[in-house]
């Protein structure tokens, strides 16, 4: 009887409407939906606004259509702070004008992948939407100059702005948004092919808070528009320029001589970059915990001394392709101050001069989780087994090459041999 359907059961009786709008409050999206068929009290209580402040909808219904948001946003009002739309391809920009105007108090909303939608969408979020904090729009590829020109004009507060893979977008946009926005801290330019050095001088003029930069594969970006960057936002944190193939040491240089506070670098195939260059950034920036170095095909052990000496909180580290990198670099990363509470993952992909004298210098590398070994010849299951008598629980990603099958004898079925083996 506590949970029958009828709406005098005993809990709604015992327990008073604010207590259990009050429970309700911690259920996700599914379980309101299912309360709110118990009886037509529960279904109140449910469908309160007040239960509808954070709503993920990827993990809820992906093919929903434009009617379930305006729904949603008339239900919730102005409770709502918090919607996640990622995925979902049916939504449109007429949808979202019903949701801004409904839902004015905003401020994380993620539209990542939402295809159909506009510069008409921004439009609106502008308009409606002055509270708006976190906007995420990745590969929403209609979006263009127009809507960074909305947002900086009608959503002041914008801290965070995902624009990965909107190629139309120029360093116009980049222009209109950063004079309106200047408190930026988080954007992501992945993709935005069109940008040049000039976008990038004005990101460092205005958004001196900026803490995370994304520019991979941002080609046509050159020393002259980073360097900019890192003498206008100081306070930078995380960096990825991977595929930015102009760029040389003197981005190296200047991130040590104005970032300090620099975690995260991420330079994959950026392979003009050299010791020099490393040397002076880990001289500098002794916050480093994730650098990405893939196919910097340039450093050599010189630059794994540096790391060892000057970076003690450095967890993650990739030097898959670094061909010059050899045990005797190894070894002083094994021996460096990140070694032995630190270190949780190190790629060492098609580096041929590594052997197993590499994962003896390892072995006291507590934290160290995973370990990628893909193409180094050199390593043997005996290295990686004696690895694991030290770290039981570490992941290790090796290839082996498959040992030539002999010609088959008197006709019988032929034999094939396994190519790769996952350890």
């Amino acid at each position: 009887q506590m949970f029958s359907n009828n709406d005098e059961a005993v809990i709604n009786k015992k327990l008073p409407k604010e207590l259990l709008l009050r429970i309700f409050s911690f259920l996700d999206v599914v379980t309101l939906c299912r309360c709110a068929q118990v009886s037509r009290a529960w279904n109140v209580l449910a469908l309160d606004g007040s239960n509808w402040q954070r709503i993920d909808l990827f993990d809820f219904q992906r093919d929903i259509e434009g009617r379930v948001v305006e729904n949603i946003s008339k239900r919730c009002g102005g409770f709502l702070r918090k919607l996640s739309l990622r995925g979902c391809l049916g939504v449109g920009d007429n949808a979202l004008r019903t949701f801004a105007q409904n839902c004015r108090n905003i401020e994380v909303l993620n539209l990542n992948g939402c295809t159909k939608i506009t510069d008409a969408t921004c439009t609106s979020l502008s308009k409606f939407c002055s509270k708006l904090r976190h906007l995420d729009l990745a590969s929403c590829t209609s979006i263009t100059n127009l809507s960074l020109k909305a947002l900086s004009e009608g959503c002041p507060l914008l801290e965070q702005l995902i624009i990965s893979w909107c190629d139309q977008v120029t360093k116009d946009g980049i222009q209109a948004l950063v004079r309106g926005c200047g408190g930026l801290k988080a954007l992501s330019l992945k993709g935005c092919t069109q940008l040049e050095d000039e976008a990038l001088k004005y990101i460092g003029a205005h958004c001196p808070e900026l803490v995370t930069l994304n520019l991979q594969t941002c080609l046509q970006i050159t020393d002259e528009g980073l360097i900019t960057i890192c003498r206008g936002c100081h306070k930078l944190q995380s960096l990825c320029a991977s595929g930015c193939s102009n760029i040389t040491d003197a981005i190296l240089t200047a991130l040590g001589q104005n970032c300090p506070r620099l975690r995260i670098l991420e330079v994959a195939r950026c392979s003009q970059l050299t010791d020099v260059g490393f040397t002076t950034l880990a001289r500098n920036c002794h916050e480093l915990e994730k650098m990405d170095l893939e196919e910097c095909v340039q450093i050599t052990d010189s630059t794994l001394i540096q790391l060892s000496i000057h970076c003690p909180r450095l967890q993650v580290l990739s030097l898959s392709h670094c061909e010059l990198i050899t045990d005797d670099g190894i070894r002083h990363l094994g021996n460096g101050a990140c070694a032995h509470d630190r270190l949780e993952v190190i790629e060492l992909d098609n580096c041929p001069l590594i052997t197993d004298a590499s994962l003896e210098h390892l072995k006291s590398c507590h934290s160290l989780e995973r370990i990628e070994l893909y193409d180094c010849q050199q390593i043997t299951r005996a290295g990686i087994k004696r690895l694991r008598t030290h770290l039981p629980n570490i992941k290790v990603h090796a290839y082996f090459a498959p040992v030539t099958p002999p010609p088959s004898v008197g006709g019988s079925r032929q034999r094939f041999c396994r190519c790769c083996i996952i350890l």
